[in-house]
This record gives structure tokens, C-alpha cells and sequence, in this order.
């Protein structure tokens, strides 16, 4: 669907929502009640260039919603950011502090896949909302999914079939894949694998490269892949890792005449470290944000970049629509008590500034889409073109299988 017809539907379908009134100025009392407190655990150290714009927006959108009058009748939102250290123990430790000593409501975020998971089995056990908001995992949702895990972000099964499809018609057949070694990576590349070979028949792994996440040896790891002679190239990589992978690759030839399909890597938080460094031809899933010609859109970048003096990354897309999506939900409950939060969940449609977002009940996997685009270098800086929205719904797993998968865990 082009950028046009997008902007149409969106401009509809938005026009109506709490939230996005509340970023166009709607004239409503200040919320002056009792706070209603949410805990929100990230990994703001270790993956900063993400998850501080995150934390950003979602202060911006908070900040809205209370000017326009607050959610349950005039109370104000007011989220509790922690630290969640990136790794399981100590994000646990974190999430049981927020639903303990800061008495929050529930809880929302993380960012890491294997952490995600174990803030969902906290949740699960403690019988508290999780609101997922990062983690990729599609275990999160699928094999290992809870009554109180929820997640918002397309998954990577989700993200891995827009870019297959959009590789559908392509000759390359002999792929090689280079994912993190931890459960994000491992689940991106067991998803290409199973959907390759639909988009092209007779596509076969020739090579698979999985490094630790932050540690990659790039020389190493570009001489492996490229020792394959793969016609193209499944990459995983994202952060500090894809900018030592690109660089290495770019001085040996890796990338030369042929075609690679990329997750995360339009994400702005990834492309800019990239500088010139940006290959150009990429298919990718991203946020080319100065292309979105919606009007809430338009109405939330101007607020993020006169709040914050900067541009907005996906990580700043994610938390406002996260607080949107909260906001309707607490109004829809208008209950605190945790059983009503996870039924108002349940198939509850919000507008938000990138469109119609619905938490699908069968999976309690949101249908929040991404952007689907060519990488391409416009001066110093790497962008992307011919990019189209892809909408969640559109890709995301069969019911069929999600209910056997459900009914296992």
C-alpha cells in the first residue's frame, strides 16, 4: 500500500482517539486525582541510543494525556522508569521492586528477548499485566505466552515475513545468516529459514554466522560468511555489532553484487551511527520518519523535536504509541484490578499516531506494523527509500498455530 492511501486511512481512523486529541491540544481539565502509577524497565544503559528516545516520547505522551484530563475519569498517568541491567536476574529483581516498594499498577517494557521472557514468567507467576513493549521473542507470545504477557512490537516472525515477501520474485537461492547468539537472533533466523523458501523456492542455507550479542568478531565473521560465496545475505545484527559488520564488510567486498535482506537496520537509532558507511540496496525494516505524511504523525514529530531538540527514533515512535495504548486501555478497564486489565486487553482497537493498533486476543500480540524499504546514502548519511508500512495484522502467525502453540505451553 502506498504512503498516499496510508495517509488517507490513518487520517480517519485517528481522528477520534484520547490520545492523539490530547497531542493536538484538546481543551480538557488538567488531571488532578491520584496518580496511577505504571513501571516501565528498560535496558536505558546498555542500549541507550534506543531506549532513551523511548523513555523521552513516552514522557511526552504522559505529559499530553494528563493536560488533556488524565485516563479513569481525571487521574493522572505517572510511569516509573527503572533500569532493568539487560540481563533476566536483574530485571526480575527490578519488576518485583516496581510491583512491591513503588506500588505500581503493572508493569511494561524491556527491550532484550531473553529478558522479556523472564519479566513474563515473573508476571505470569505473581499473576500481574506485563505490557511487553521491545522484546522480539516470538516465544513471548507463542510457545511460552501467559494470560498477563502482552506484547505491542511485530515480533520477529512478523518482521522476518515482510522481508521475505518483499524478497518474493528474487533469484538468490544460496543465503548465508548472521544473527546475535541469544534468543532475538536464533528466533529471527529459525522464522527465515521456514519462510525463504515460500518467497523463493529452491533458497537453501549455505552459512550461518552467530556471534554474541555486543562482541562480535567481524573479521572473523565476514571471512566465514563470505567464505560461502552466498548470493545473499539474512542479516540479524543491530547496535554497535551491525556498524563493526558493515564496516568490516564494506572493506572486504562482502556486500558487493549481493542482495541482503536486513531486520532493524532503517531503525534510525541504527542507521545513524552508520554515517557513510551505509551499503546502499538493503531491503530493511525501519522508520524512515521524515516520509510519514499522516497528520497525527506529523503532530507527534513536531512536539518530540520542539520538546527534545532532536529528531524521533523508532525507539520514540514506540513509547508514545505504548502510552497511547495504555491510556486506552485503562480507561476501557476502568479498573486497576489486574484480571479486568488483561480482558480489557482482549482484542481492544486504539487509534494511535501510526494508525489502528489491535491487541489480537488469540496471541495477545499487537498489530502495530513497521516500514519495509531500501537502504540508500544521501550525502553522509544513510536513509531509506521506496519504503511502504506494513501493516501487523497483515503477517502476522495463522490462529491455527498459535492455538497449538498455546495449548503446549
Amino acid at each position: 500500500m502506498g504512503t498516499n492511501s496510508i495517509s488517507r486511512r490513518t487520517a480517519l481512523a485517528t481522528s477520534g482517539g484520547l490520545a492523539a486529541s490530547a497531542l493536538i491540544g484538546l481543551r480538557a481539565p488538567r488531571a488532578q486525582g491520584a496518580p496511577i502509577r505504571i513501571g516501565e524497565l528498560n535496558s536505558y544503559s546498555r542500549m541507550a541510543a534506543f531506549s532513551v528516545p523511548y523513555r523521552n516520547a513516552m514522557q511526552l505522551a504522559a505529559d499530553a494525556i494528563n493536560r488533556a484530563g488524565g485516563v479513569m475519569g481525571g487521574r493522572p498517568l505517572e510511569f516509573i522508569f527503572r533500569d532493568d541491567g539487560s540481563t533476566p536476574g536483574d530485571a526480575v529483581r527490578v519488576a518485583e521492586d516496581l510491583l512491591t516498594r513503588e506500588n505500581c499498577a503493572f508493569i511494561a517494557g524491556t527491550f532484550l528477548s531473553n529478558v522479556g521472557l523472564a519479566v513474563a514468567d515473573l508476571a505470569n507467576q505473581r499473576k500481574r499485566l506485563f505490557f511487553a513493549t521491545e522484546p522480539l521473542s516470538d516465544a513471548l507470545t507463542m510457545a511460552q505466552g501467559n494470560r498477563y504477557t502482552w506484547r505491542l512490537r511485530p515480533n520477529t516472525y512478523m518482521q522476518t515475513r515482510m522481508l521475505t515477501e518483499a524478497a518474493r520474485g528474487r533469484t538468490a537461492r544460496r543465503w548465508a545468516i548472521v544473527a546475535p547468539n541469544y534468543e532475538y537472533g536464533q528466533s529471527a533466523a529459525a522464522n527465515f529459514k521456514r519462510l525463504i523458501t515460500s518467497a523463493i523456492p529452491g533458497a537453501e542455507i549455505v552459512a550461518e554466522q552467530y556471534p554474541a550479542l555486543g562482541r562480535v568478531d567481524a573479521g572473523a565473521t565476514v571471512g566465514a560468511l563470505a567464505q560461502a560465496r552466498p548470493d545473499a545475505i539474512f542479516n540479524v545484527l543491530f547496535g554497535p555489532d551491525l556498524t563493526a559488520f558493515v564496516r568490516e564488510g564494506n572493506t572486504r567486498g562482502l556486500f558487493e553484487r549481493r542482495f541482503v535482506l536486513s531486520l532493524l537496520t532503517g531503525e534510525p537509532e541504527y542507521m545513524i551511527p552508520l554515517g557513510d558507511e551505509c551499503p546502499e540496496g538493503w531491503i530493511v525494516t525501519g522508520y524512515p520518519w521524515e516520509q510519514v505524511d499522516w497528520p497525527t504523525h506529523r503532530d507527534y514529530v513536531a512536539a518530540y523535536r520542539a520538546r527534545f531538540n532532536d529528531t524521533p527514533r523508532k525507539g520514540s515512535l514506540l513509547g508514545y504509541v505504548t502510552v497511547q495504548v495504555i491510556a486506552n486501555l485503562l480507561n476501557r478497564a476502568n479498573s486497576l484490578d489486574n484480571e479486568a486489565l488483561v480482558d480489557a486487553l482482549r482484542d481492544m482497537r486504539t487509534d494511535t499516531v501510526t494508525g489502528p493498533v489491535t491487541m489480537r486476543g488469540i496471541d495477545q500480540q499487537g498489530t502495530m506494523g513497521t516500514w519495509v524499504g531500501e537502504t540508500v546514502l544521501r550525502g553522509r548519511q544513510g536513509g531509506m527509500r521506496n519504503a511502504r508500512y506494513v501493516d501487523g495484522a497483515d503477517v502476522m502467525f495463522p490462529e491455527a498455530e498459535v492455538r497449538a502453540a498455546r495449548r503446549q505451553s
